[in-house]
């Protein structure tokens, strides 16, 4: 992307996404989005980049990792807006992993009143998870909150 008047600046890339300068900067070293560089060596960004910021706000808000963020805006074409059918690609795309994180989250809270993951902080019975203390001979620390 040459620099241009159709090119933004890091501040006004922050100022219209509302994501600070430090966090675009970061995103770039993560390879997220990228930038162009003025004849005085300033960071430009076409404006294609505000999409894919919001893109990954979105993401970040569903519980997205950045890897995975990454792979997916990797997949799309370089140099254009991410489109409505783009967005719904990697929505589907992560769907199945926000179902499983959604599940096991439920289930935690829903366990939480009564069971702290046997075996930890001393805990020697829990008849909800671990009756007898079964799981006690494995050594100290929660045994059965990851799957």
């Amino acid at each position: 992307m040459a620099a241009n008047r159709h090119s933004m600046s890091v501040g006004e890339v922050a100022e219209r996404s509302g994501v600070a300068v430090s966090a675009l900067h970061f995103y770039e070293t993560k390879g997220l989005i990228a930038s162009a560089r003025s004849a005085g060596n300033q960071r430009r960004y076409g404006r294609d980049m505000l999409r894919r910021v919001a893109v990954i706000k979105a993401a970040q808000r569903a519980g997205v990792p950045l890897a995975e963020i990454k792979a997916a805006l990797d997949a799309l074409p370089a140099g254009r807006t991410p489109t409505v059918k783009d967005w719904a690609a990697l929505a589907a795309r992560w769907r199945a992993a926000l179902d499983e994180r959604i599940a096991r989250l439920t289930a935690l809270r829903d366990q939480l009143d009564g069971c702290i993951g046997c075996g930890c902080l001393s805990l020697t019975d829990c008849p909800l998870r671990n009756p007898g203390d079964t799981l006690g001979g494995q050594g100290p620390g929660a045994r059965l909150l990851e799957p």
